[in-house]
């Protein structure tokens, strides 16, 4: 059979037994590349996808080739990223899901740079303290310890610095990695009994980037192992840079001799954006996604949101995908229009967005929230976590309470699998803006 012709039979079953949102979400970029005997590889266009796809309707769409071909089928797969997004050297969508990363020379992201990083009140220290650090490695500032809220630009700020010293220095080792993937290499490492490559993993690269250094709280030997990591690199004038997200000495149960190193190079802020730096980033979103919007409707979404960068961006694009799909020009009636449906659609209390995960994924409560850990719930609960926090403010131990009972660290590390997922992949901030409107007011 024709493999268009046979995607076209399985994608109408699917249509009777799935939602609209699930089909948009899952297959909108799968096809059939090949039928050999008895092996049908389906292509997706992410590993993200490809791991979805296999977890939860693996057996659905093996069940539809056997009533299609006559016979049973065993299903391969292969990735073909979308031609419409640039390629580029990043690591696949599962790495941010399946297992947490470390970023080593030269893979860093291109799209962070200190070009495109929007400089306003609000962020002109660090920026300058980036640009002094990328011309000087190792000897102007080390570390650089920058802080800030959610959302405000520091892992752009940080990665900037890797790629401008990449630039000038191809042949540097560069780390990057969450402090939680530092925690884990740490833990396997001892677990291995091969500590010795820890350390000379960690301790031989001239760029140290750490995302996120709060989560060390509490842990100590990740502590102790990551103290001796410092004074090592430091002594060889190595590079370092730390992001949190309060200054080292409002971090509970961190040890004060990692403190006391922290504050001992160079310590900034970035604050939430002003207006106009607001409506800058508006700009440059724009020019990065080949969009223009009128100077009063940049205003204007700019006006309604005041310190989220990434939820300011995503603001962005719900709205002007709204407008393409209705065919509408970008004036002000109409993004104030949509607006007023944005902020109706937010949700007032915690049942609406656990009603919507439920909904969005074919989910019941119960499995949400209760003891399974299958595979497949390991996203949703990722998303709940992570919009309980960001569209209603909730605490960590509250979220955890409303999940049940989960402990405050495993709700931390749920909602930041997805916060540093929003900032890496398209596929990504489409899922988490389906299950957006899929929130019923």
């Amino acid at each position: 059979m024709d493999t268009d012709k046979l995607w076209r039979k399985i994608s109408q079953d699917l249509k009777n037994e799935l939602s609209s949102a699930s089909l948009r979400t899952w297959f909108s970029g799968v096809s059939i590349s090949s039928v050999q005997k008895d092996i049908v590889t389906l292509s997706t266009p992410s590993g993200f996808i490809q791991e979805n796809i296999k977890s939860r309707y693996l057996k659905l769409i093996e069940s539809m080739l056997e009533k299609a071909l006559g016979n049973k089928a065993t299903v391969e797969f292969t990735i073909v990223p979308s031609i419409s997004k640039p390629q580029t050297n990043e690591p696949q969508q599962e790495d941010f899901f399946v297992k947490d990363y470390a970023t080593v020379t030269p893979t860093l992201n291109p799209k962070y740079t200190l070009e495109n990083f929007v400089v306003g009140l609000s962020n002109n220290v660090a920026y300058a303290a980036a640009q002094a650090v990328s011309q000087n490695p190792g000897t102007s500032y080390n570390p650089l310890f920058i802080y800030g809220g959610t959302g405000v630009g520091k892992t752009h700020l940080m990665i900037a610095i890797g790629n401008a010293i990449l630039a000038k220095n191809p042949n540097y080792k560069v780390i990057y990695c969450s402090s939680e993937k530092f925690m884990n290499d740490y833990v396997t490492a001892i677990q291995n009994r091969k500590m010795g490559d820890l350390r000379n993993k960690y301790r031989s690269t001239h760029l140290l980037l750490i995302d996120d250094i709060q989560f060390f709280s509490g842990r100590e030997g990740t502590q102790e192992e990551f103290f001796h990591t410092f004074n090592d690199l430091q002594g060889k004038n190595a590079q370092m840079v730390i992001t949190s997200d309060r200054p080292p000495h409002e971090i509970a149960k961190i040890e004060d001799r990692l403190k006391s190193r922290f504050a001992g190079g160079l310590m900034v802020d970035i604050q939430p954006p002003d207006f106009d730096t607001r409506v800058a980033i508006l700009k440059a979103k724009c020019m990065e996604r080949g969009e223009s919007l009128p100077e009063d409707s940049l205003k204007l979404i700019a006006s309604s949101m005041q310190s989220n960068i990434r939820e300011l961006e995503g603001k962005l694009i719900q709205i002007t995908q709204l407008l393409k799909a209705q065919d509408l020009p970008p004036t002000v009636e109409n993004i104030s229009g949509h607006l007023n449906q944005l902020v109706a659609r937010m949700p007032s209390d915690h049942k609406q967005v656990l009603s919507a995960v439920c909904r969005f994924f074919d989910l019941n409560l119960k499995d949400l929230t209760g003891p399974k850990r299958q595979k497949e719930l390991v996203l949703p609960r990722h998303i709940t976590m992570y919009l309980l926090s960001e569209e209603l403010g909730m605490t960590v131990e509250k979220i955890g309470q409303v999940l049940g009972g989960r402990d405050h660290t495993t709700v931390m590390h749920g909602r930041d699998k997805v916060k540093n997922a929003l900032d890496k992949d398209q596929e990504v901030q489409k899922l988490v803006n389906e299950v957006k409107r899929a929130i019923s007011p």
